[in-house]
């Protein structure tokens, strides 16, 4: 994922805002009402750390399916084989990329000791990503393409959300970042920058995965 300067980061930070909100079907629609409904509509660092933990989820799901696949096809369908293996590797690569926003924040809250219910930041979004698990697998193995939209409005939400966040605290601009992750994520001045990295990565994810709607079929 490619990192940007704090100058090139607002100007994403302005672009992300002014877009225009992707049309969200009902099931992405229901979940974020349901999301708000049981953390709040407030954004906090709390509420990010549970929809990183969502957010990995598609890209397990596609990668199961696509080993999957592997071990079904025969020797004569090498370049398909190739095709599913760089889909794997994709799909872990943007695995990662949230993995490392779910660390950032789990050491930014831990380092602010902000207390977190156990059911409610621990247990409940394992069970919200189980769930979610399950459906952006049944929809990648029935339509890929539905899957992929699934997550370019999952993504899209989010990017808005880390962008939106960083315009209703300046007060980010001033704190350095300083983190255990700084060499594996990025060296950034500040940690309204960090966030607005994140926000942007999101937007990238997005872009990912509406690309591949118009081409998708079974890996």
């Amino acid at each position: 994922m490619e990192r940007l300067t704090p100058e090139r980061l607002r100007e994403e930070q302005a672009t992300t805002l002014a877009e225009p909100k992707m049309r969200y079907g009902p099931l992405v629609t229901l979940f974020f009402f349901l999301f708000d409904l049981v953390y709040g509509r407030r954004r906090s660092w709390s509420k990010f750390k549970v929809l990183e933990v969502v957010a990995r989820v598609p890209y397990q799901a596609w990668e199961h399916v696509a080993y999957i696949a592997i071990t079904h096809i025969y020797f004569e369908q090498a370049d398909y084989a190739r095709r599913i293996f760089d889909r794997v590797k994709e799909s872990r690569a943007q695995q990662d990329n949230e993995q490392w926003h779910l660390l950032i924040l789990e050491e930014w809250t831990h380092r602010q000791k902000i207390r977190e219910s156990f059911v409610f930041y621990r247990l409940l979004p394992q069970v919200i990503a189980f769930f979610y698990y399950q459906i952006s697998w049944l929809l990648y193995v029935f339509k890929p393409a539905w899957s992929y939209r699934l997550n370019a409005a999952f993504e899209d939400h989010a990017a808005r959300e880390y962008m939106q966040f960083v315009k209703e605290h300046p007060e980010l601009d001033s704190i350095p970042f300083e983190s255990a992750f700084k060499q594996d994520f990025g060296n950034f001045p500040t940690l309204a920058d960090v966030v607005r990295q994140i926000g942007y990565d999101e937007r990238v994810h997005r872009e990912e995965s509406l690309a591949q709607i118009e081409t998708a079929r079974f890996v």
